[in-house]
């Protein structure tokens, strides 16, 4: 029996029951909200039936949780973080997902490793939920800035029509592509609810912060305060951008190497605790058993959290 046992612990089974396990946390959660999808559609036909007017708007998923967290400070600004990223996420949603993700990845590194993983992985989890909003954030961000190049070009043209900047705005958000069109539709709908246009730009600038989208801003700010020549402004700034942008993307491929070589060095240790574990089952468990072995492995996280830190600082490059 003891040995069925043993052979149990030390085989593949652990895994595939944690593979199981997670796949059907998975299932769940999809099929909560499937049929929490499927009792909204329900409700709003059934209303719509009895008369009392149009089908409504669909509740959100977690929208209690959302009202919730939409009340703290932190909710807000997470809030508005999400709208940065141009995703259709609320800040419920987004929370319930990250609990979720920090939950299963404690249960996991506990299974997998050894219990005193488990509260290790729950950090690095929550730091990666915030992670990807930076990302999701920045890659926005990159994108826009590849498009103000057009933008000023586009409000360079109106403007040399004799546009006013509120309708050059207007007309540069319905044929420029996401996500400049949908900034400046935003933009466009503060100043027509009586928004000035320093104000309007200013948030702008506020969901995504460049020094690109600074000098646009300041000269169109500049335009509509003083007056002058906004064309030729607009042109020059257009020969500007592009000669930044295409600074930008050299910049970016010379330093790509020294980008992977940050992510693959903590790749590379917690590669290594799995080797470890499976050459030697156990080892980590028994590695963690005092509180040498905690100082240690805590000690090298640091060193690795550190060494990530440096290479993402060295490799980053303002132009």
């Amino acid at each position: 029996m003891l040995a069925a046992g043993r052979d149990f612990a030390s085989g593949p089974y652990p895994a595939l029951v944690v593979g199981a396990t997670c796949l059907a946390l998975v299932l769940g959660v999809w099929g909560l909200s499937a049929w929490w999808g499927g009792r909204a559609d329900r409700a709003a036909l059934v209303e719509r039936l009895a008369g009392d007017g149009g089908p409504g708007p669909r509740r959100a998923p977690f929208s209690g949780l959302d009202r919730r967290v939409r009340r703290y400070g932190w909710g807000r600004r997470l809030a508005g973080r999400l709208a940065a990223t141009g995703t259709t996420l609320t800040p419920g949603q987004f929370t319930a997902a990250v609990i979720g993700l920090v939950a299963g990845a404690w249960i996991v590194a506990a299974v997998v490793l050894a219990p005193f993983f488990g509260p290790i992985a729950a950090i690095l989890a929550a730091w990666a939920g915030y992670s990807f909003l930076e990302w999701r954030r920045r890659v926005r961000t990159e994108r826009f800035i590849a498009q103000l190049p057009e933008l000023a070009r586009v409000l360079a043209n109106a403007t040399q029509a004799g546009l006013a900047l509120r309708t050059a705005v207007s007309m540069a958000a319905e044929e420029l592509e996401a996500p400049a069109g949908e900034e400046l539709k935003q933009v466009a709908d503060a100043m027509a609810l009586g928004h000035s246009v320093e104000d309007a730009l200013g948030e702008l600038q506020q969901r995504l912060p460049s020094r690109e989208l600074i000098v646009l801003v300041s000269t169109l700010v500049l335009s509509s305060r003083a007056g002058g020549s906004v064309v030729e402004s607009l042109r020059n700034l257009t020969v500007t951008l592009e000669e930044r942008k295409e600074t930008r993307r050299e910049v970016r491929t010379q330093m790509s190497q020294v980008t992977v070589t940050a992510y693959a060095v903590p790749v590379i240790g917690i590669g290594s605790l799995l080797l470890l574990d499976r050459i030697m089952p156990g080892s980590l468990g028994a590695l963690t058993g005092s509180n040498v072995g905690r100082v240690c492995v805590l000690i090298s996280l640091a060193l690795y959290v550190v060494g990530f830190a440096l290479i993402r600082r060295m490799s980053r490059i303002d132009v």
